[in-house]
């Protein structure tokens, strides 16, 4: 993050608040100096409210008094130690296309892999809990026209996901050492 989140808003806050110059309000915020004296002659962003930059985590105060000081120091926006989220593994848009094959994909999760759970399933090929009661039940309104389809073929989800799901829902497998057996012999 190099610049703060809304930097005309920020821009605004800054001189309302503050003694800094244009120039390192503009710099700050990646504005041009023009235009932060414009902010300050209430010649723009007349409407825009200021956002504090010291609420939000950009700034510090101790920074803002540090260039307050010195006209010649820019100010340094604080750097996030924790890396933006890409993309949570959420709910994700199934084609209309697709949205019929759901069951099919149901049918073969239960039949070739029962140890998962429904909230897996759920994630897996995007549907909800009472959808896969129906078909486990086999009481769905369509019972009749479902037919076991593997959701990989099908393009609900990806091999890999499929694999994970279904090593996290099988239990560990004990094996008994040599040694317990000497043990219990002894």
């Amino acid at each position: 993050m190099t610049q703060p989140l809304m930097p005309i808003a920020t821009a605004v806050w800054l001189v309302d608040n503050t003694s800094l110059s244009f120039r390192q309000i503009a710099e700050f915020c990646n504005l041009h100096e023009l235009e932060v004296q414009g902010i300050a002659d209430e010649q723009v962003a007349q409407n825009i409210v200021g956002l504090d930059p010291v609420v939000n985590g950009q700034l510090t105060w101790k920074e803002i008094e540090r260039c307050q000081e010195d006209s010649t120091a820019s100010l340094k926006i604080i750097k996030d130690e924790i890396p933006a989220k890409i993309r949570s593994r959420g709910a994700r848009y199934t084609p209309v296309s697709k949205r019929q094959d759901k069951p099919d994909a149901i049918a073969w999760l239960l039949k070739h892999h029962p140890e998962l759970s429904n909230a897996q399933i759920c994630r897996l090929v995007g549907t909800t809990k009472p959808t896969i009661l129906a078909i486990r039940e086999r009481s769905h309104w369509n019972m009749s026209e479902i037919k076991a389809v593997d959701p990989v073929l099908l393009g609900l989800c990806r091999q890999g996901e499929l694999d994970a799901a279904v090593t996290k829902a099988t239990p560990p497998v004990v094996v008994e050492t040599p040694e317990a057996e000497i043990s219990e012999e002894g």
